[in-house]
């Protein structure tokens, strides 16, 4: 006799009406699908670094795996060689001075730093700040655990900075964080001293903390910047940094974030109820790759050079604007009047050119009228793209 399923009444948690699937987790199933019937689709859409770690750094990890020590539990806050790491590489790269032992706290990954870092600062119902244009993490995670999103507008005939006259005038009495994003995701607006230092005084005279998310520096950027170089920013402000865009490492889930003591413990008190340490290997691998000379970065970004004018190719070829000065690892453009909708041009693309690039919208509304293009893609299926592309859009 075949057993009868059950049907049960359960239903999820009410926080997930928040948010729903990340828009690339749904639109690279379909992706996937295409690829599956053989239709082989170039993917010009997650910033995700297709090239390798420096070798020095994949050795030190195949070195350290074999020891027998090494395979256990490891602090939550790091083991102090990545800690000592991190803080030379803010003194090099920065000019930022940071204590090691209590100013740094290493993660796996910056979306774990955004959750944590929520967790510790925002109560159910308290707002956060959310750039318009920005990462969509911002949003998703803040609404998970119960915090109201607040937008404040980044445009493009500001250069995609914050309009501190509007911030102003808006009521930040429910008002914990502000999330920023310099060298800004998805505009490619490069950081300003004079952003850092007008964040700062913010943050300072509205007792609110500026939380920066740092990852794109070192890409296409001969002048890198931290919010903290700016005197009294660490009273008010976090940091984050990745490993994933520096040093070609996305899949190895090693990032950070710097602060006061104060800050950084508050962070810790909630990462040790919710994870442990990295993998030992990983981390002193990590803490090899900080200590890439210049020479490093500079044969990196000569491939991403190469790359961005491909990408720029490309935009002319949809008949897309875009600004030369842009930094970090995408290339943002306008799309012509002649598009009503942003994906009307996108799903063209992807369905007859067999190309997947990202439609700005899910950046946020002030992002409808835009592309995003990632330059992790070789230069050959760039090219290839780029030949798709002319082939259908005639």
């Amino acid at each position: 006799m075949q057993k009868e399923n059950q049907t049960f009444n359960i239903a999820p948690a009410n926080r997930l009406t928040e948010v729903s699937e990340y828009y690339f987790s749904r639109k690279l199933k379909e992706v996937a699908q295409m690829n599956a019937e053989g239709k082989d689709v170039i993917s010009l859409g997650i910033g995700s670094p297709d090239m390798p770690p420096a070798p020095e750094v994949i050795d030190t990890l195949c070195v350290q795996a074999q020891q027998p020590g090494g395979h256990g539990y490891q602090p939550t806050n790091g083991i102090a060689e990545l800690r000592q790491a991190f803080a030379r590489w803010y003194h090099q790269s920065y000019g930022v001075e940071l204590d090691p032992a209590t100013e740094i706290q290493p993660l796996i990954g910056s979306k774990e730093g955004i959750l944590h870092t929520t967790l510790a600062f925002v109560n159910p119902g308290e707002q956060v700040l959310v750039p318009n244009p920005g990462y969509p993490t911002y949003t998703s995670l803040s609404k998970l655990l119960g915090a109201e999103v607040v937008t404040y507008d980044l445009k493009e005939e500001n250069g995609w900075m914050p309009d501190f006259d509007a911030l102003e005038q808006m009521d930040l009495s429910r008002v914990k964080l502000l999330w920023t994003n310099y060298p800004n995701m998805p505009t490619g607006a490069n950081a300003t001293m004079e952003t850092y230092i007008r964040l700062v005084d913010f943050a300072r005279r509205k007792g609110i903390v500026v939380v920066n998310d740092n990852p794109y520096s070192f890409i296409l950027n001969d002048r890198p910047l931290s919010i903290l170089s700016v005197p009294g920013a660490k009273e008010c402000c976090i940091e984050f940094n990745s490993m994933s865009k520096s040093h070609n490492m996305p899949g190895w889930r090693i990032g950070m974030l710097a602060s006061n003591a104060q800050f950084v413990q508050w962070i810790l008190k909630v990462k040790s109820n919710i994870d442990s340490g990295m993998f030992r290997a990983a981390q002193l691998a990590a803490a090899k790759a900080l200590e890439a000379d210049e020479s490093w970065y500079q044969a990196n970004n000569r491939n991403y050079a190469n790359r961005r004018h491909l990408a720029g190719e490309i935009m002319h070829a949809l008949g897309c604007t875009y600004d030369e000065n842009q930094v970090g690892m995408f290339l943002w453009g306008k799309i012509p009047d002649s598009c009503v909708e942003v994906e009307d041009l996108t799903e063209r693309v992807l369905h007859e050119a067999r190309v997947f690039i990202t439609p700005g919208f899910i950046f946020g509304s002030n992002g409808a009228r835009f592309i995003r293009l990632s330059l992790c893609c070789k230069e050959e299926k760039l090219q290839e793209a780029l030949d798709r592309i002319k082939q259908a859009i005639k």
